[in-house]
């Protein structure tokens, strides 16, 4: 999310919590200006391994909040489940959050849960692309926390400070990419720029590169069925091996791309720029109201001199900003800025977007049956989790 909270009515007293069906969860979203595509009712059909839930936070009868729960059930501990709502839930996070949480808490821990992770999608601090820059030539800035801030925003200090104080545990790790999602990312602002400002705004080398594809005739399309699908997932299976990361198998895109194109034809688009009829790069967008996010990239190695991944890029940057979006996130980045970090590169072909990098929050725990939820951090330290 680009803003530090989402513009949530808030209630007038302690809503009430209860499940909502997808059609008034869906009703809801819609009405957001933005919402992360990880709050809407089709991620739980994405998530198979989990079991989705949607609530509600009701005043009277009106509903001024909404969350997409994911129940995880554990081994061992029968019956009971950690509720997930990632980068969620949507609420009014600059009210008194005791208000929302504790009937979220009552809820859950009424219906199994034993613990309650949360992403609230807050952010606290920005720095410039300018300020990123001076920090990856700098080599006494070891993280982005060592740069003075651009920006520091109080809504995300009150919302740390509040979760702290109810006996919330923070989750995200120290450095690099943790289980769940980042804390630190990388967006590039939209609102009220054109095509113009956006190529004014990133520096020489990505400008450089945009014009290199289009010199080298790197044509960008939009997929339009299986078959691109496959293609991208063989390009990402490449990337995976040639970065070393575990890839997802194609079922799990051909499931994101059936759940969330039911839910809205424009939410998801697969980009596949292709040089002289071979794949170059390829990209997967999400879009939610105003808010696109890069999700997915894959390139193939020996095309990387026409700059397919650049061309992918300034396309899906093209078509959030036709499609009236605030901002185009390129999710996750590591807080590390020194040369040794095996992720440096992605910092820095981020930031040559002239974007700017964003902490948020980061999520949170509140153990409702302190035993069981021991037991559990147990089991993910013993799978190294």
């Amino acid at each position: 999310m680009s803003s530090s909270a989402p513009p949530v009515t808030a209630a007038a007293g302690k809503p009430v919590v209860r499940p909502i069906g997808a059609a008034e969860h869906m009703a809801f979203v819609r009405a957001q200006r933005s919402v992360s595509f990880l709050q809407t009712p089709a991620w739980a059909r994405v998530k198979t391994e989990w079991r989705g839930e949607s609530l509600g936070w009701f005043d009277g009868r009106r509903l001024v909040g909404a969350g997409l729960v994911l129940h995880r059930p554990v081994p061992r501990i029968d019956r009971r489940t950690l509720a997930y709502l990632p980068e969620g839930p949507v609420i009014d996070w600059s009210g008194e959050l005791g208000a929302w949480l504790d009937p979220l808490a009552a809820h859950l821990k009424e219906h199994g849960a034993f613990a309650i992770r949360l992403g609230p999608p807050v952010v606290t601090h920005t720095w410039s692309a300018a300020q990123v820059k001076e920090g990856l030539a700098d080599p006494g800035s070891g993280r982005l926390t060592d740069l003075p801030c651009h920006r520091e925003e109080p809504v995300g200090a009150q919302v740390s400070r509040t979760l702290r104080e109810a006996g919330w545990l923070p989750r995200s790790p120290r450095d690099g990419f943790g289980v769940g999602h980042p804390q630190f990312k990388y967006e590039l602002p939209l609102a009220g720029r054109t095509e113009e400002d956006l190529l004014r705004g990133m520096n020489q080398q990505w400008r450089r590169n945009i014009r290199k594809a289009a010199r080298a005739g790197v044509e960008v399309r939009v997929g339009t069925g299986a078959h691109d699908l496959r293609a991208f997932h063989d390009l990402y299976v490449h990337t995976a091996e040639r970065d070393r990361f575990t890839p997802r198998p194609l079922r799990y895109f051909e499931t994101m791309f059936a759940a969330l194109g039911a839910e809205d034809p424009d939410r998801i688009r697969l980009y596949l720029a292709h040089h002289q009829g071979v794949l170059a790069a390829s990209a997967v967008l999400v879009r939610v109201g105003a808010h696109a996010v890069y999700a997915y990239g894959a390139s193939a190695t020996g095309k990387r001199e026409v700059r397919g991944s650049h061309a992918c890029q300034w396309a899906m940057i093209r078509d959030a900003l036709a499609a009236g979006c605030d901002v185009y996130d390129l999710r996750g980045i590591t807080p590390t800025l020194t040369t040794d970090d095996p992720h440096v590169g992605l910092v820095r072909f981020k930031a040559g977007t002239g974007g700017r990098a964003v902490r948020y929050v980061g999520e949170w725990d509140l153990p409702l049956r302190p035993v069981l939820y021991r037991a559990f951090d147990l089991y993910l330290r013993r799978r190294g989790r």
